[in-house]
């Protein structure tokens, strides 16, 4: 595992709840929680951790779209009977 992942994937574990989909923000709360001495290292941290979270994001929306159809066919199929 690089080192990218490695930190962002600590920093994700210890400070969940100060990391977003914003990729601005995110560079905010690296600056408040770690000291990066390198722009580009800071960089690349908070856009791993933006692009991360927003997979999670877009997989959890689509796991919940999945299940909302799964009822709606179940309603349907019971509707008929």
């Amino acid at each position: 595992m690089n080192r990218i992942k490695r930190i962002s994937t600590e920093l994700l574990q210890k400070h969940p709840t100060k990391f977003g989909v914003e990729f601005d923000a995110n560079k905010k709360a690296l600056n408040e929680l770690a000291v990066v001495r390198s722009k580009v290292l800071r960089n690349e941290l908070a856009g791993y951790i933006t692009a991360r979270l927003r997979k999670q994001a877009a997989q959890e929306k689509a796991s919940m779209a999945a299940a909302e159809d799964e009822v709606e066919e179940r309603e349907s199929e019971e509707a008929e009977e």
